[in-house]
């Protein structure tokens, strides 16, 4: 069976693949255009996210029978085609889960401690302690919305501070553990110091952080997103951030990424006002969708996927 890889993965995926008599395609260069000849007769594809796996893009592959998908997001991929047509669809959530919660608690402990900021300033012979003084992320209540691989690896890392874990998830119950407490939206509206996402895109998430979801909280909190950027309304936050409703936020994704992250720069002169605003602010930590990219990961989501793949085939 030929197996034609899109993007850029691990070597230990195709290796395995080679091993149990599957012929690997190297198709990182091709165009879009070639990529469409190729899956013609190919029975799988591995990709992250350079091409939208759409549905009149898969119809030209009459021998389709999996698409693996390095990393957790799957909204790249026409899923109703896919089961329409009884294609598998693989990811790899637990192979980045760490990176994200360790991601997540790095930039929430940079952005407490201006460490985004002091690092420059030092670096510039500016010396001001009073300016950079931190606050502590002990005794205060993180609610976590989306309770999956990457939220339950930051409810984890969190486990060695005197902090209050709290997580809601809209289609898991009885999930409460040691390092969380189940708990509902109202009850994070109410309680919650920090708040961070890690839900997928659908339709029903969809700038699920708009206004009206800021201004349910009873305190300021500070924002975590390391999800997806359509997740937060960037006017929302923008609004929430001048009113004082967010004191501050971390963004390892955007609103206005493209399939091709780079893209994000390419016309400074229209960017969004409201993205210009993240960019000029000293309470927003910005990183470009590196949380779940690591050495380490890298190379897991790979070889899980090599799992998935060949206890199926």
């Amino acid at each position: 069976m030929k197996v034609l890889f899109i993007d850029s993965v691990h070597l230990i995926l195709a290796e395995r693949l080679s091993e149990a008599g599957y012929s690997c395609i190297d198709g990182t260069k091709m165009s879009l255009e070639e990529c469409q000849t190729e899956i013609t007769d190919v029975s799988g594809i591995v990709v992250r996210s350079r091409f939208q796996m759409s549905a009149s893009f898969l119809s030209r592959a009459k021998k389709l029978k999996f698409i693996a998908r390095s990393g957790a997001g799957m909204e790249n991929i026409d899923i109703d085609y896919c089961r329409q047509n009884n294609i598998e669809l693989y990811n790899a959530p637990e192979g980045n889960r760490n990176a994200v919660g360790e991601h997540a608690l790095g930039m929430l402990l940079s952005l407490f401690n201006r460490l985004h900021l002091a690092n420059q300033e030092v670096k510039t012979g500016v010396w001001d302690r009073e300016g950079n003084r931190g606050i502590e992320l002990d005794g205060k209540t993180v609610g976590i919305v989306g309770y999956g691989n990457n939220g339950s690896a930051f409810a984890k890392k969190l486990k060695g501070f005197d902090v209050e874990v709290l997580a809601y998830d809209k289609y898991k119950s009885d999930f409460g553990n040691e390092f969380v407490k189940e708990s509902t939206l109202d009850e994070i509206f109410k309680k919650c110091d920090v708040v961070s996402f890690h839900i997928p895109q659908n339709e029903e998430t969809v700038c699920f952080a708009d206004n009206k979801f800021f201004d349910s909280f009873e305190k300021s909190i500070f924002l975590i997103n390391l999800s997806r950027g359509k997740i937060v309304q960037t006017a929302a936050l923008v609004s929430s951030l001048k009113n004082g409703k967010v004191l501050g936020a971390c963004l390892d994704v955007l609103e206005f990424e493209k399939s091709s992250f780079e893209a994000l720069f390419d016309n400074q002169e229209k960017l969004d006002v409201n993205f210009q605003y993240l960019l000029d602010s000293d309470k927003v930590l910005l990183s470009p969708h590196v949380g779940g990219w690591t050495v380490e990961s890298y190379f897991k989501l790979s070889a899980i996927l090599a799992d998935k793949i060949l206890s199926n085939s």
